[in-house]
């Protein structure tokens, strides 16, 4: 049969460039020589270990990475580091700020809650999560261990980077946004991202530390749940997620032959605004509720004026080949993810089929 492949703006598991899982399929039998797969071959062998730290240079290249950040590659998700990072980070009784912009930084901020003071500093819950609280209105702690944000809401679709003055390091759920533009990654303490979105499959968390932090130690720990005794194993600690690692190397290979973090945020940055102006354009047949300064570039939630269309349209746009447009059930609607792997070509053919769609049912 011939190659079906659709454009696919599924929210994560998301879509992953082309020629990656071209590579990917053309050494799937016998990786480099080792006559194995990759995903055979032991992680304590040379060529792993090579390909491990292959990886973490070329994601420090790509994100300008200072010295004095450890790379881990681990298991969990961000979802299983909403309890990591309070455990390793806080004391039991001491204060931790989060700011919560949507649905994920809402339940960091509960699992939180279980193990330290956490604290909401500022929450945009009474706008539906449609805009971002000013950063001079977030009321911080004196001697708070940090400060949570949700650069980017996957289901809400907001995205934002001011942060204000603060003695407590800022930590921050990059999942959805990571790779997409340049960050300075020295304004963080700590940068995770579940790796499916931008990263790779699923299956690989990817956590950029500032390295005073791993020295923290607010509680007894075990072993596997410290993040000082992974960074010290090389993430190693373990048997590591370690075909989601190679797909990783070979995204950050990628990203550099598109032309590294700034070519790649200004075509998502086209992408974005094209979209939007579609929507907007719309004459309210579509709608994007969030404020326009904080509309994100990877997420982008919108409704349909008359619900009773939203069958008919996802029904239109997969036999387009246009897959996973269906919004998160908490907002309704529709959602287009245009990660990186999404073209600008693909962005354009969902624009078509919007204006179409219109066309026969407006």
């Amino acid at each position: 049969a011939p190659m079906s492949r659709a454009y696919n703006f599924s929210a994560g598991p998301g879509a992953l460039p082309e020629p990656v899982l071209r590579q990917a399929q053309e050494e799937m039998l016998e990786w480099r020589g080792a006559r194995a797969s990759v995903m055979e071959i032991s992680h304590r062998d040379k060529a792993f270990i090579e390909l491990a730290e292959t990886a973490e240079a070329s994601l420090r290249d790509i994100m300008a990475i200072p010295a004095n950040y450890k790379v881990l590659f681990l298991q969990g998700g961000a979802t299983a580091q909403f309890a990591l990072l309070p455990m390793n980070l806080a004391a039991p009784d001491q204060a931790a700020d989060y700011v919560i912009t949507g649905a994920w930084g809402e339940k960091a901020f509960k699992e939180a809650k279980t193990l330290c003071s956490a604290r909401t500093a500022a929450s945009s819950a009474d706008s539906n999560f449609t805009t971002v609280p000013e950063v001079s209105t977030w009321a911080l702690s004196d001697n708070a261990a940090y400060l949570h944000v949700t650069p980017n809401e996957t289901i809400h679709g907001v995205e934002f980077y001011d942060l204000p003055e603060s003695s407590a390091p800022v930590l921050a759920d990059v999942s959805s946004t990571i790779l997409s533009r340049p960050l300075d990654v020295s304004r963080y303490g700590v940068l995770y991202a579940g790796a499916q979105k931008n990263i790779g499959p699923s299956g690989i968390t990817v956590m950029i530390v500032r390295d005073d932090l791993l020295e923290r130690k607010p509680r007894p720990m075990p072993q596997i749940l410290n993040y000082k005794a992974h960074a010290d194993n090389g993430s190693m600690l373990n048997t590591p997620p370690t075909f989601g690692w190679y797909v990783a190397a070979l995204v950050f290979d990628w990203v550099k032959s598109e032309g590294g973090l700034k070519a790649l945020g200004e075509r998502n940055e086209r992408k974005a605004q094209a979209l939007y102006a579609a929507i907007d354009g719309s004459g309210g047949f579509y709608t994007n509720k969030v404020d326009p300064r904080y509309r994100s570039w990877m997420n982008v939630p919108f409704i349909l004026a008359n619900p009773e269309l939203d069958g008919a349209f996802l029904k239109g746009a997969e036999a387009q080949g246009l897959l996973g447009l269906k919004g998160h059930r908490a907002v309704g609607g529709m959602r287009a993810s245009i990660y990186n792997a999404i073209s600008e070509e693909a962005v354009g053919v969902l624009i078509d089929y919007m204006r179409e769609f219109q066309r026969s049912h407006g």
